[in-house]
């Protein structure tokens, strides 16, 4: 595709291209010669006659031919009154003289106008520039000629190129300017949901974290679904698009992304949902906490809560936490009191709440002009009914429960919206979406005081703030490659929750020391700007 790019761009393809017209055009001449001497032979009267139904076969399959070429005659003649030619062009033909890859295609803009992506004239041509390069990439994705259509440049195609005009005129403007050339056409701006300043600090934040930085943060607004961040590092630099990043070689996955496609073990995160299932089905007890823990079986190892293992490297005793409810065995983030609780519920109770909460499910986004973005769900394997122990460890968020950053946002932004998970979305001007109802309303807010205790008492208080009134949940997920995962999901502020987050740092240990520090600068940065 580079050579013939290359040759198709140089200056002698002019002259060879309208002489390959020219010997095209002396060839089907000849052909029609050549067709009436036969028309004009002598009938040879001592030949078989053909067979009946040859003639009208001939007939139909002469017709179906003209047919198909007229159609394709009319899509490259008059393709450019069609919005679909347009983006079939732009995402299929990636050769660079294609007059479609000619239109200046509209920018994308973050919520305040800051310019995410534009194109500029370089040599004739209309170049895609991504003025934040890897910081936004998975976001705002790329346009290219060459490797296609990603991120929002793919659900706003048409609108971005210009393809959604609204009258006949419009559209046959736009076909003049492409077939002559007189004036570079030009799409759409679009405002998008994202707010660069804090996806910048979320990147920033992330690249920074111990040992490995890599993970991914999402924020967005509970009551209609916005994404102001939707940060996955590492990413990759739009503007310097090479083969070698689609090979795969790369061990870090620049393409990847990981707030969206990403599964996670979401460690104590999860309890989050044990603790909304309890609350449905009228949990009201205690369950005791003891020191050596909980197992289904002398088999398997006993699940044992952190402060048991902090004592025993200090060298010290620890009595367990007791008997707990759940408001504190969730501020303490107790892995025996919700190992139990799992259990007790049993299995069918864990696939029914699964179901209600869209695992094992692929969401997408609110659409745009061209099509969707997609999210993948918590994701929980199937546990054999004779599985307890399994069904434990599904309980504290480890074995078969995984879960992608976006969606543990979607979560947490239900909790603060009464229940009901709103569709997220990137395009200011699309209508707010009702995804569908978690939980009930009196569930979700008696969550959202569970989780501000989490906060300002539990395991999270290390990140509490005066004014910011953050509400929720720290998580450490065991991970078999390395060190543990750090979780840390919440909203704030929790008396009328404005924004819900998850931040997810890989290998990063505690989620109290650091995927929670990196939520509450965020929380405080939205806070300066009035978000």
């Amino acid at each position: 595709m580079d050579l013939l790019n290359a040759l198709f761009r140089s200056p002698p393809w002019e002259a060879v291209r309208i002489g390959l017209h020219l010997a095209f055009g002396l060839a089907l001449l000849f052909w029609l010669w050549q067709a009436l001497k036969l028309g004009h032979a002598v009938p040879l009267r001592h030949l078989a006659k053909p067979r009946a139904w040859l003639l009208p076969a001939s007939a139909l399959i002469t017709l179906a031919l003209t047919a198909i070429l007229a159609y394709q005659a009319t899509w490259q003649l008059g393709g450019t009154a069609r919005p679909q030619f347009i983006a079939f062009m732009q995402s299929h033909d990636r050769r660079q003289f294609n007059p479609a890859h000619w239109i200046q295609r509209g920018r994308i803009l973050d919520q305040s106008g800051q310019v995410l992506a534009e194109s500029r004239n370089r040599d004739g041509a209309a170049e895609r520039v991504y003025p934040f390069g890897p910081i936004l990439s998975h976001a705002v994705g790329y346009a290219d000629a060459r490797f296609g259509l990603s991120g929002i440049e793919a659900i706003a195609n048409r609108a971005l190129n210009g393809s959604t005009l609204d009258s006949l005129d419009d559209w046959s403007e736009l076909g003049r300017q492409l077939l002559t050339q007189s004036k570079r056409p030009r799409g759409q701006d679009l405002v998008s949901t994202l707010d660069a300043g804090l996806q910048q600090l979320a990147v920033e934040r992330l690249a920074a974290a111990k040992p490995v930085g890599r993970g991914a943060v999402v924020m967005l607004r509970p009551a209609d679904g916005a994404v102001l961040v939707m940060a996955s590092v590492p990413g990759f630099d739009p503007n310097q698009l090479q083969p070698s990043l689609f090979s795969g070689a790369d061990p870090t996955t620049p393409l990847l992304n990981r707030a969206t496609q990403g599964q996670y073990p979401p460690g104590s995160t999860f309890k989050v949902v044990l603790a909304a299932q309890a609350l449905e089905s009228g949990f009201r007890g205690r369950l005791d906490c003891p020191a050596n823990g909980y197992t289904t079986s002398s088999r398997y190892r006993p699940i044992r809560d952190h402060e048991y293992y902090e004592a025993q490297r200090s060298g010290r005793s620890w009595a367990g936490h007791g008997a707990l409810d759940l408001t504190t065995a969730l501020a303490k983030s107790s892995n025996v009191f919700f190992a139990q609780l799992g259990v007790l519920a049993g299995h069918a109770a864990l696939q029914k709440t699964g179901q209600r909460l869209l695992f094992n499910r692929s969401i997408a986004f609110v659409g745009g002009p061209s099509g969707r973005m997609q999210l993948q769900s918590a994701q929980l394997e199937p546990i054999p009914e004779r599985d307890r122990y399994g069904l434990a460890q599904a309980a504290i968020g480890q074995g078969r429960a995984t879960a992608t950053p976006a969606y543990m946002a979607l979560l947490a932004a239900a909790i603060a919206n009464e229940g009901v998970a709103m569709r997220p979305r990137l395009l200011r001007d699309t209508q707010p979406e009702s995804l569908t109802r978690f939980m009930s309303a009196d569930t979700a807010r008696r969550l959202r005081v569970m989780l501000r205790q989490a906060v300002s008492e539990g395991t999270g208080k290390g990140i509490e703030t005066p004014g910011l009134e953050i509400a929720g949940k720290t998580g450490t997920a065991e991970n078999p490659q390395g060190p543990s995962h750090s979780w840390f999901i919440g909203f704030a502020p929790a008396s009328a929750p404005r924004l819900a987050f998850a931040v997810l740092v890989e290998h990063g240990g505690y989620g109290s020391t650091v995927a929670a520090p990196i939520a509450r600068d965020l929380l405080l940065k939205a806070a300066e700007q009035g978000l």
